[in-house]
């Protein structure tokens, strides 16, 4: 890890004419090459971040404080320097195009790439998020594969341009429990091959905790606590955060602790 890819300076967001802010002057600091999760409950102000970051918040959202971009010196370029993965794959893949054009597309798009280069990029990608046959699944379509598969087939996807960050948003959340490990695993060796930044959002802190190097929590628009992964596991500095971890405790469950250190 290096300098600060991203700095938050009490950043709020208002949509419509709400009253209640869906963040409230949040300060916080993205470092270049770390993986971090973002966590909360639904409504806390998660993917209300992750879709500000990303300049993707709907019409008539109003912004306050600064988002500045120190890594890039400018803000970033959807696709080019930053990918996203969505929860639900569905909504983020065309279900006319097969899955080797809608790779593709993002690589000669924004890398310059021939045809003929951008598709064999995309069938490189789609080995690497361990899709079997990549060569046949460039002519599937999206329907022709189960969830799981086609949550990879978004993330190479997303990071067909060689994007600096990557934004996950509750991507594991509609898989089942042997997925989303295995998706986690996937984001983890892609982010640290490539050298990506990693925003995981998320509302479980026990599935972050395995592999993230920082914690931020939210609750009520707010940033709670933010801090290296076993300190804030270890000694949380807020009591909702000590909820959220005792929550995940249970006879059958090992100290989140542990699993850090594993």
């Amino acid at each position: 890890m290096s300098g600060i890819f991203c700095s938050l300076r009490q950043l709020s967001v208002t949509y419509g004419r709400g009253k209640n802010a869906a963040l409230d002057r949040v300060d916080l600091d993205v470092v270049a090459g770390e993986r971090l999760a973002i966590i909360g409950e639904s409504g806390s102000g998660k993917s209300t971040l992750a879709r500000a970051l990303a300049g993707l918040l709907p019409e008539g959202a109003t912004v306050g404080g600064e988002i500045l971009w120190p890594e890039l010196g400018h803000p970033p370029s959807a696709g080019r320097d930053f990918g996203f993965v969505f929860q639900d794959p569905g909504s983020s893949l065309n279900p006319v195009l097969t899955i080797g054009e809608q790779i593709a597309e993002g690589a000669r798009r924004h890398l310059g790439l021939s045809w003929k280069q951008a598709y064999a990029r995309a069938e490189e990608l789609l080995g690497r998020v361990r899709i079997p046959q990549p060569d046949k699944a460039m002519r599937a379509f999206p329907h022709q594969f189960s969830g799981g598969q086609r949550q990879r087939v978004a993330i190479a996807a997303a990071i067909a341009a060689r994007p600096a960050l990557l934004i996950a948003d509750e991507a594991t959340s509609a898989l089942d429990v042997v997925v989303q490990a295995e998706i986690v695993r996937l984001l983890d060796g892609l982010v640290r091959e490539d050298g990506m930044t990693l925003l995981f959002i998320t509302h479980d802190i026990a599935l972050a905790s395995g592999f993230v190097d920082r914690i931020a929590v939210f609750r009520n628009a707010r940033l709670v606590e933010a801090g290296p992964v076993r300190s804030v596991l270890s000694a949380p500095k807020s009591d909702y955060t000590a909820a959220l971890i005792a929550s995940h405790r249970d006879l059958a469950t090992p100290p989140l602790i542990e699993e850090v250190a594993s």
